[in-house]
């Protein structure tokens, strides 16, 4: 099922889960147990996120360095399959432009469609930190809007090349919205402007960046609306877990930290992770009192206290 069929068939919120592939080498039994763990509370949906190769440099035995490229974090579609086949829990599959050509885009839409999958967020990503090589016989998505254009024309059954007797691929495609803006963007009117353009293009809804402030999300919704965005947007949250992510989350993620969130983290950095538990919680509270239709947890493979918290606000 589309995410946009869950959300008008619901008769009250959602709660949906991201989660990310296991490191490269790792077993795909993490993210297994993971799912596992979830199940009882029902999922809509599961999203797995997508990650790029990355340039790493190894020392050899010899003293001598070598370069390498490869995937960190490789398995998506494969993840993807297992969730949405397994465990019947329709899966959301990150595809991203940077690092991947249009022909490496549509052969895993392709595959998506074979595995019976419905839904993907369209990402700009990561910037690479490497020069890939593209053969001029290649080509590539430079922003989101060209993604979610190219899996419009997949809708309509407009692929790369002229193929016999193929079937359009009918994706719901999310996109991401950032009520801090995207640290790219000169303002955040700017930002909501290019927002506007991939709606237009042909995405369905929004998944924003987490934030820790609601109020932030609550002035962002009014402003897309202002501006003539009607689909979704949906509110993701993070539960913070420790004094560090004080400065990891901001850095990473581009995002402030209230001020009485780190004030209390920082006066008791051994509480930290209830600290965070109790604010993410206020979070999702007020919410669901403000008629969120689904409220998007970023997981990050540590679940345990995502589910408590879930189970909090059924009780």
């Amino acid at each position: 099922m589309k995410i946009i069929e869950h959300i008008a068939r619901a008769r009250e919120p959602l709660m949906s889960y991201e989660i990310i592939p296991p490191p490269r080498g790792r077993s795909v039994r993490d993210v297994i147990e993971i799912v596992e763990k979830l199940v009882p509370l029902n999922p809509p949906w599961i999203d797995v996120t997508s990650h790029s190769s990355s340039a790493y440099y190894h020392e050899k035995p010899d003293g001598s360095i070598e370069r390498r490229i490869y995937r960190k974090r490789p398995g998506t579609i494969g993840i993807c399959g297992i969730i949405q086949n397994r465990f019947r829990i329709d899966t959301v599959a990150h595809i991203l432009c940077l690092g991947f050509t249009r022909e490496e885009t549509e052969d895993a839409l392709i595959e998506l469609h074979y595995l019976g999958i419905e839904n993907v967020m369209a990402l700009r990503g990561d910037a690479l930190n490497y020069k890939k090589e593209i053969s001029r016989y290649r080509s590539t998505n430079e922003y989101a809007i060209d993604l979610v254009r190219q899996i419009n024309y997949l809708r309509e059954g407009r692929f790369l090349e002229d193929i016999s007797d193929s079937a359009p691929l009918d994706f719901c495609v999310g996109v991401a919205g950032y009520p801090e803006k995207h640290f790219e963007a000169a303002n955040l009117k700017t930002d909501l402007n290019f927002l506007k353009e991939k709606v237009e293009a042909g995405a369905h809804y929004i998944v924003t960046q987490m934030f820790f402030d609601n109020q932030k999300y609550y002035t962002f919704v009014q402003k897309c609306r202002e501006l003539g965005i009607q689909v979704p947007i949906i509110p993701g949250i993070k539960i913070l877990k420790s004094v560090e992510q004080l400065k990891s989350l901001p850095k990473t993620f581009h995002i402030d930290i209230p001020e009485p969130l780190a004030e209390e983290v920082l006066a008791s950095p051994q509480h930290a992770e209830e600290i965070g538990f109790r604010w993410a919680l206020n979070q999702v509270m007020d919410l669901l009192e403000k008629g969120v239709p689904v409220v998007h947890f970023y997981v990050m493979n540590d679940i345990n206290r995502v589910i408590q918290l879930v189970r909090t606000v059924q009780k």
